[in-house]
């Protein structure tokens, strides 16, 4: 790491002194690491670094490492940083991230110092959930969703999400199933044209969830692929990414229920004025949809991944019908 970068994280800190740098994980694609870096009399024990090397980037582990892949990755990085800087901040504790202390640039590469939410008291990871956990992240989402309503994706994605249509013409083209990747444009069009619009998260997924000891809060982090859509994007990835196929199914109603109960009383708390009844309504419709438009990335990226069950393609095969309809 270059030296003015030491001396950003030492300022951020406010550390007299850096100590030991321990590696967390490497950024996907290898453009970089994100790293742990203890400070020396400083108000906390330790920062996280996200240190971006974009012109590092290696082959992508699944074999998508074209152009367009890395203009894609470049770019998530940009959004990231300007999250960060310009967003971030609105989020309050009941839609909690890392808080930001610095971001800088510096030729090709990029430096993003965070709060270390491990700290902060949310430094357990899980792989299963119990329903009273899903809770507490379906609570999150309704509350970044109810703090971003209609606020425009300023320096972000116009649309959030890392799977969505227009970034992914690579995958679409290779699709087999040609049903679905005729309505593919359909989809994406009806996501689009929500009347109701807010910030995604983009990447949802369990794994980035941090929570409290008890597991009764949550902080969330990754924000490369933040941007502007329908809000049933996140809540369907994210069921997605927690749930066996037997568990989505039977538990849809639950789920929804107890996302749109959250999200009502997050809009009631910031006294938005917006008729509730017409957006529950709006994006009940759109779970669906939301749910294969990740399917039919997945169908193209990776035919075999374990995501692609018959929950999947049975909603993916109702929809389908609809819109031929």
């Amino acid at each position: 790491m270059n030296d003015f970068f030491l001396e950003t994280i030492k300022k951020a800190s406010g550390a007299a002194d850096l100590g030991k740098m321990e590696s967390i994980q490497n950024l996907w694609s290898g453009y970089g690491k994100i790293i742990r870096c203890y400070l020396k009399n400083a108000p906390a024990k330790s920062v996280i670094v996200k240190h971006v090397q974009l012109s590092d980037g290696k082959e992508n582990p699944r074999g998508w490492d074209s152009d367009l892949s890395h203009e894609r990755k470049v770019k998530s990085y940009q959004v990231e940083s300007h999250w960060y800087k310009n967003y971030s901040s609105r989020c309050d504790q009941n839609c909690r991230v890392a808080k930001c202390l610095a971001v800088e640039s510096y030729e090709n590469e990029v430096l993003i110092v965070l709060e270390d939410l491990d700290d902060a008291g949310f430094h357990r990871r899980k792989d299963r959930v119990s329903w009273d956990e899903i809770e507490i992240c379906l609570e999150w989402l309704a509350n970044f969703h109810a703090t971003f309503l209609d606020v425009e994706p300023i320096g972000l994605w116009e649309t959030g999400t890392y799977w969505h249509l227009e970034t992914r013409p690579e995958e679409l083209e290779v699709l087999k199933d040609l049903q679905l990747k005729g309505a593919a444009e359909i989809i994406d069009e009806k996501l689009k044209n929500t009347a109701f619009k807010t910030l995604v998260h983009g990447d949802a997924k369990l794994a980035n969830f941090c929570f409290s000891p008890d597991g009764k809060s949550v902080a969330a982090v990754d924000f490369q692929y933040v941007g502007g859509g329908c809000g049933m994007k996140d809540v369907a990835y994210f069921i997605g990414s927690c749930l066996m196929e037997e568990d989505c199914e039977i538990l849809e109603s639950q789920i929804l229920n107890t996302y749109f109960i959250a999200l009502q009383q997050a809009l009631k708390h910031k006294n938005n004025s917006i008729d509730f009844a017409a957006l529950e309504k709006d994006w009940r419709s759109l779970y669906h949809l939301a749910w294969i438009d990740f399917h039919r990335f997945l169908k193209g990226w990776s035919p075999g991944h374990w995501k692609i069950n018959s929950y999947s393609e049975r909603i993916t095969r109702q929809v389908l019908e609809q819109i031929n309809q």
